[in-house]
Parts: structure tokens; C-alpha cells; sequence
């Protein structure tokens, strides 16, 4: 299968594409994990585009592009692959499409995984980190022991800058401007499926199955 798997911040793009990918066998392909892979100091993003990422924004399509062609066109991607993050707006997707074609492929299925901007916002802004250990939480739905410290060794638990309330919403401003647009693109071509987001991590999962194994 080819998928693609849409949907704005806090939607759970991220989680659902790993439990797919896991289950059917394909792989992960992430936009925002490669490009976050590129904002360390020995990283090959830009200074622009590491303050677009920051900001909230979307990086330039060219190097969008540039690099989840490079990835589907490894060897474990020739049989199927889960596409997350990608494509964003409908350039993106009208070079995806391009680039497919050439070597005869087509996407198969696009999900789209629907929530609102206040839920996102609620999702996304209680988040937290261990930054020594790597641990989780959630102010909200998985909340530490201790306010503002991590479970496990005790470490002041951090914020992500993208998951701070005002860029949470900032997100959601470029999201509705870029990204869903191609909603009618996708459903126009017959490949979208709707699944309501706001709801538990199993259950959205169980619908994206039943999607996956034609059962709507």
C-alpha cells in the first residue's frame, strides 16, 4: 500500500502512522522527523529554514520535496510506505504525484484524521519532555507525580517551542491556509477517508483499519 495520512497538529498523524506502519508492514516516513533530524549543529538545514520550523511554519516545498523524494526512493519504500507530514500543501502534492508517475506508482488511500483548532490547542500545549531521559507527559491526559518533574529521575520536565500555546495556534492559521486545501484535492481524485480524530488512540486506530482492510 501507498498511503498518505493527513490531518492538522495534535491530530495524531504521527502515532497512528507508526501503529499502521507496524501492522501492514510499511515504512514510516516522516517529514517532520527527517527535518527535525536536520536542526542539530551538525544538522543541513539553513539558519532560514530552522526559524521557519521554530516559528511555526511551513519549510520552503523545494526542500519538502527534495527530501521525501530522496526517502521514497530507497529500497524498503519499492513495495509501500505510510507518508506523514507529506505533502502539506498542493504543490507538494502535485510534485508527489509527479515524481510517483514517473516510476509508475500511485497512492493508493489517503486518511484524513479530522480535529478541531481548541482540541489541538488543549493536545498539543500540555505536552512535556524529560530532557534527560527522554520521558513523556501530559498535563492533561498523563500527568507527572510531581508538577513539573519527570516520573523517572526527576529532572525539570520542558516544553517544546512548537507546542506552546501561541504557536500551536499559529500552527493551526497555516495549517487551514496550506494544508487543507488538499482535502478537496484528494477527495476530488476519490482516494480520501475521513476519520473523526477526537477521540481515544484505539479507536481511531480501529477505524483506520477497517478503512485500510476495506471495510468503508
Amino acid at each position: 500500500m501507498k498511503l498518505v495520512l493527513l490531518g492538522p497538529p495534535g491530530s495524531g498523524k504521527g502515532t497512528q502512522a507508526k501503529r499502521i506502519a507496524e501492522k501492514y508492514g510499511l515504512p514510516h516516513v516522516s517529514s517532520g522527523d527527517i527535518l527535525r533530524a536536520g536542526l542539530g549543529e551538525e544538522g543541513y538545514l539553513d539558519r532560514e529554514t530552522r526559524e521557519i520550523i521554530h516559528s511555526g511554519g511551513l519549510v520552503p516545498d523545494r526542500i519538502a520535496v527534495e527530501i521525501v523524494r530522496k526517502r521514497l526512493g530507497e529500497e524498503d519504500c519499492e513495495k509501500g510506505f505510510i507518508l506523514d507530514g507529506f505533502p502539506r500543501t498542493l504543490p507538494q502534492a502535485e510534485s508527489l504525484n509527479g515524481f510517483l508517475q514517473e516510476s509508475d506508482i500511485a497512492i493508493d488511500r489517503v486518511l484524513y484524521l479530522e480535529l478541531s483548532e481548541e482540541e489541538a490547542v488543549k493536545r498539543l500545549s500540555g505536552r512535556r519532555s524529560c530532557p534527560r531521559c527522554g520521558a513523556t507527559f501530559h498535563l492533561v491526559f498523563n500527568p507527572p507525580r510531581t508538577p513539573d518533574l519527570c516520573d523517572g529521575c526527576g529532572t525539570q520536565l520542558s516544553q517544546r517551542e512548537d507546542d506552546k500555546e501561541v504557536t500551536v495556534r499559529e500552527r493551526m492559521k497555516t495549517y487551514e491556509k496550506e494544508t487543507h486545501p488538499l482535502i478537496e484535492y484528494y477527495q476530488s481524485r476519490s482516494l480520501l477517508a475521513k476519520i473523526n480524530a477526537n477521540r481515544t488512540i484505539d479507536e481511531v486506530f480501529e477505524e483506520l483499519c477497517k478503512v485500510l482492510d476495506g471495510g468503508s
